[in-house]
This record gives structure tokens, sequence and C-alpha cells, in this order.
């Protein structure tokens, strides 16, 4: 059973509490595998390390996530410590998912199953009360439109090939996409400022950093410094501002400060960390915005992470950019 996470993206699932240990993130990490190897009781325990590591406190889609491995377990009470703990103490407001979730069957029969439901349906009552609905449609459309596309380029490409026409097609409309959605918010933006979820929903906030982090350098660094100010107000997350910290900075010719981005050797066809500084303690920096260890993160392009042998890499990687971008 692969773990599905209808409603898990990156930007909307990573409010965090900063500062998790590193063991918290390689415990589970061993806790997420044994739940894809159906050891789900293994599993539950390994969560529960992973949480002790952080004085009990997780993130999210670690808690929901045990309360999964919980409940598959046949252990309802400890599912529903988490599941209750999630409604509770968060502004967790997924009840469509979470119904539609086949992990928690186990759970439907139970009184506190009902309860659990109507204490989460109220939540989202009372959070969508403060909602600018016009302005949610409209920035819920731009998040659509702005993931669909390059949701569709890891496929497009292992079918057709990276230069292929077909890949050719989907950058073009991706590109027109993108022209549009910058319109729409960057005239958001600047009549009302860097609206929270509170005001425009979660996936609507992280329609903001988005079409920021996907526009050209001049944009970028125009809303960069509303973007800082919206963090310091938590009106936005820390890890997102990361991104496009180290996007300007690679743009400017300077190293990225936490690692978050990737290219690939257009010769060896093989994936690299950009120039970053310091990284020695490139996961001390990414835990201070909330971003898991960089071993973690480099695993979606395959790569592994050695801070002694990239320092060595560094100078090539360096001339192989500046190269490119001659």
């Amino acid at each position: 059973m692969k773990r599905t996470l209808y409603f898990l993206t990156f930007t909307i699932w990573s409010t965090l509490l900063i500062g998790q240990p590193q063991q918290y993130f390689e415990l589970v990490k061993i806790a997420d595998s044994l739940y894809n190897i159906k050891d789900y009781r293994s599993s539950a325990f390994k969560y529960s390390d992973a949480f002790k590591t952080n004085n009990w406190k997780a993130l999210q889609k670690d808690r929901y996530n045990a309360a999964r491995s919980w409940a598959l377990s046949n252990y309802p009470d400890s599912a529903f410590f988490h599941l209750e703990r999630l409604a509770s103490k968060t502004n967790f407001l997924h009840i469509e998912e979470l119904t539609k979730d086949s992990n928690f069957v186990s759970l439907h029969n139970n009184p506190r199953w009902t309860t659990l439901i109507l204490t989460i349906k109220e939540a989202k009552e009372k959070a969508e009360a403060n909602l600018n609905k016009p302005l949610a449609l409209q920035l819920d459309s731009i998040y659509i439109d702005d993931t669909k596309y390059r949701r569709q380029l890891n496929e497009t490409e292992k079918e057709f090939g990276r230069n292929s026409k077909e890949m050719e097609l989907l950058w073009k409309t991706i590109n027109e996409k993108d022209s549009i959605n910058q319109i729409k918010v960057t005239a958001i933006l600047d009549k009302y400022g860097w609206l929270g979820a509170d005001i425009v929903g979660e996936q609507g906030n992280s329609a903001f950093f988005l079409v920021i982090q996907h526009s050209n350098i001049s944009m970028q660094e125009k809303y960069l410094p509303m973007m800082r100010e919206a963090v310091k107000n938590g009106k936005a997350f820390g890890g997102n501002l990361a991104l496009l910290e180290d996007r300007i900075a690679l743009q400017k010719g300077k190293r990225q400060i936490y690692g978050s981005q990737i290219s690939r050797n257009k010769d060896t066809q093989l994936y690299y960390v950009r120039p970053l500084t310091d990284p020695d303690n490139v996961d001390k920096r990414r835990a201070e915005v909330g971003l898991p260890p960089l071993t973690e993160y480099l695993e979606r392009w395959n790569l592994i992470w050695n801070a002694e042998q990239y320092k060595i890499d560094l100078e090539a990687i360096e001339a192989y950019e500046n190269l490119r971008q001659k």
C-alpha cells in the first residue's frame, strides 16, 4: 500500500515547528519506509521515536501518517490520539481527504470518529467564515494553473524525451500560464499585500509564492521584501522564502544558502546541487527555516549528499555554471 496523500503539497503541508533535530527526520524516514512495506506496527512505534526526539512535537503530515500506521496495526486509541491532536492543536482542516482515506476505515464505527469529524468540520467552517472567498477562488485557480502542467513534466520527458516536441509544447503552455498568473498575482499583492491563509486559504496563500518563484528576477526582487515581512508575520512559510532567496542569489551570480536549487549537467545528464555556500552547515540553516536535511531533500533526484565531496567538486560546478551562462 504505497502512501498517498491527496492534499499533500510541499507548501501546504510544510507548516512546521522550526528546528526539529536531524534525528527526527531520519526516524520519520524509517517510519515511512516501514509503512511502505506494510510493517505498520513497527512504523507506528518508529514515528513515536521520532516525536520523542522533538519533545513529542511533530509536523502535521508526520502526525497524520503516524495515525495511519496506528490504525492499520489495530491500535485505535493511539490513532485517535494523533488525529484528535491534529484537530485540537493545529489548523488541520482536510476533512474530505480524511473521510476518504481508506487507512482509517477501521475507526469509522467508533464514536470518537463522529466527534473527530464534527470538530474538524466546525473548525473548517469557522476558518472559512473569514475568507475573502472571491480572492480565495481566484488564487486557487492560479495555484492549479501553476502546478497542473509542471506535474506533467517528468512523465512527458520519460515518454518523449527532454528535447521532444511534446516537451517544447508543454513548456510553452507553462510559460503562457505563468505570464497570465503573474499579472493576476501582482495585482493582488499590490492592492492587498501578502495575504495569509486565514484570508485566502492555504492553497491561495501558496499561490503567491509559486507565481513569484516562477517569475523573472526583477519581479522576484520586487516582492522579496514583502515575502520576508509576511514570514515574520506568520503569513508565509519560511521554507518557501528560503527557496526564493536561493533562486535570487544564483541569478545574481552568488552561491545559494539552503541548497534548494538543483540542476542537470547537459553533458552527463546527472543532477547536481548548484553552487552552495558553507556546505558543512547547510542542514543547520535549513532547520532554522523549517526545511528537512539536504540528504532527504535530494532523494527525489537520487542524489547522495556528501559535504566533503561537494567541497572538492564545487570549483568544477561553478566553472560549469559560468560556462553555461555564457
